[in-house]
This record gives C-alpha cells, sequence and structure tokens, in this order.
C-alpha cells in the first residue's frame, strides 16, 4: 500500500468536486490540517472514515487503496465478463431443466402404461406382466423422488459429499440387484 499514491488519488479527487482542503475538512468534521496530511501521504484515514470518503467521491475503497481509479475500459470489461457468466450460468439451468422434463415425461409415460395394464386387467393372467407393472411404478416413484431430491438441493448436498456418495452408490446396486432377482423370480414362476 503506497500511502503517497493513495495521498495523489484523494488529492485528485477532492480537486475535481472543485473543493479546498478547508471545505473537505469542514464536510468530514476534521482539520484541513488532517485533509494535507491525508493528501501528502504522511497520514491515512482510518477506516470508518475511508468508506466515508470513497462513499462521498462515489468510488470503491479498492481504488483508494491501490491508489488509481479503475479504467473505463476495466469496468466495461468487468461488466461484460459478467454478462457472460449469467448467460452461461442462464444456459446451464436450462439444460438441467430440460433434463429434468425428459425425465419426468419418461417416468409419466411408464406410470401411465403401468396403470393402462392395471386397468385392463392384463396382469392379473401373468406374473410376468404383474412384477413388470410393478417395476414401472416402482420407476415411476423412483424418477418423482430423484426430481424433488434434486429440487429441494437435498440431492447436490449429497453429492458434494464423498461418503454419502459411496454410500449412494452401494444402496444404488444393492437396490438393482434386488431388481433383478425379483424379475428373474417372476420369470420362474
Amino acid at each position: 500500500m503506497d500511502q503517497k499514491k493513495i495521498g495523489s488519488l484523494l488529492r485528485e479527487l477532492r480537486k475535481e468536486k472543485g473543493l479546498t482542503q478547508e471545505q473537505l475538512a469542514e464536510q468530514f468534521g476534521v482539520s484541513n490540517r488532517t485533509v494535507s496530511r491525508w493528501e501528502n501521504g504522511s497520514n491515512m484515514p482510518d477506516l470508518s472514515m475511508l468508506v466515508e470518503i470513497a462513499d462521498y467521491y462515489d468510488v470503491e475503497i479498492r481504488e483508494i487503496l491501490d491508489g488509481e481509479r479503475k479504467s473505463e475500459n476495466m469496468m466495461k470489461e468487468e461488466k461484460e465478463t459478467l454478462l457472460k457468466i449469467a448467460d452461461y450460468a442462464d444456459k446451464e439451468k436450462e439444460i438441467i431443466l430440460n433434463r429434468i422434463c425428459a425425465i419426468d415425461i419418461v417416468g409419466l409415460l411408464v406410470m401411465a402404461v403401468a396403470i393402462i395394464i392395471e386397468m385392463c386387467d392384463l396382469g392379473i393372467a401373468s406374473v410376468f406382466i404383474q412384477n413388470m407393472k410393478d417395476c414401472m411404478y416402482g420407476f415411476g416413484m423412483g424418477v418423482i423422488l430423484t426430481n424433488i431430491l434434486y429440487l429441494t438441493g437435498v440431492l447436490s448436498k449429497i453429492r458434494e459429499n464423498k461418503v454419502r456418495r459411496t454410500t449412494c452408490k452401494i444402496i444404488a446396486v444393492i437396490a438393482i440387484t434386488i431388481v433383478v432377482i425379483c424379475l428373474g423370480i417372476s420369470l420362474l414362476l
């Protein structure tokens, strides 16, 4: 932190406002000698005063501490970068929402087929069809549950924790194994 540079910037900001050191001192309730010391770089304003000065001159505290103003190009570049980041985030959200909608549609279609099978009494004649219908209900409910977990943020919390991630993989493998065993048993019967 270069106090001389900071002082020069404070002097420049005061002159841009068309104020004398006395007028500025009166504005902030300090002596004109204090303002002179700030501008010479021999003393620095305390933090609360620095906040007031930045607000008064409509500059960032970082600019004062750096002893130089941000260029208009720099502000423009930052704004463009932020807009690009916002666009990217919006596109990411759109992709995720499209995927969720596609998964929901598949889940609803599978559940609709299961309901049709139930309504037409096609499942009564065959144990295999009955088991397939049950699996379809399970798949549909799994899709709904997964989307609820995702939309409430629970799924992202699970992803962040590696221990839980391993646990979830184990549970998924066990669930798939149980489904395969049930299907195998229904085929044998």
